[in-house]
């Protein structure tokens, strides 16, 4: 895990890729659970025996729930201290470039790209790009946006 301390850490880490996260595997269960929370059911998603005989041989995981992983996998990635606070500021950009198989496994990779100063803190944007194992493309990729406030409080 890379620990990206105070300004001065963040700064020097940009223009660089923080790390890759380990593989993880997306089931049906956990699929079946995403839509019930969020109320959606397209068949895609939840009807096995039907989207077995789509052109994805079976059922695909929601984008949502693919991009609703990211604060999970960067959390084994990398952290940042040395502010009082940091919050999820929102996207700039998500795109869902290939379809992530249930069952299958991703990985997320995370690149720092900018940060410049805003009222009270710092603003960053990371790209966030989130491989499918045995897949040329990627099942999503976002450019996150966040802010840190303050120094850290002792």
């Amino acid at each position: 895990m890379i620990v990206l301390d105070g300004p001065r850490g963040l700064q020097d880490a940009v223009g660089t890729e923080l790390g890759v996260s380990p593989w993880v595997q997306i089931s049906q269960a956990e699929v079946d659970a995403f839509a019930d929370l969020t109320g959606d059911h397209q068949w895609i998603h939840v009807d096995v025996a039907r989207a077995k005989a789509s052109r994805f041989g079976g059922t695909i995981v929601h984008g949502y729930l693919t991009l609703s992983l990211l604060p999970r996998l960067q959390h084994e990635i990398y952290r940042i201290d040395g502010f009082e606070f940091g919050l999820n500021y929102g996207l700039n950009r998500v795109r869902f470039p290939a379809p992530v198989p249930v069952g299958g496994s991703i990985r997320l990779h995370v690149a720092l790209d900018e940060v410049r100063d805003v009222p009270g803190g710092l603003q960053g944007v990371m790209t966030a790009t989130f491989e499918i194992a045995g897949s040329d493309k990627p099942g999503c990729v976002a450019e996150q946006v966040f802010r840190v406030y303050g120094p850290a409080v002792t």
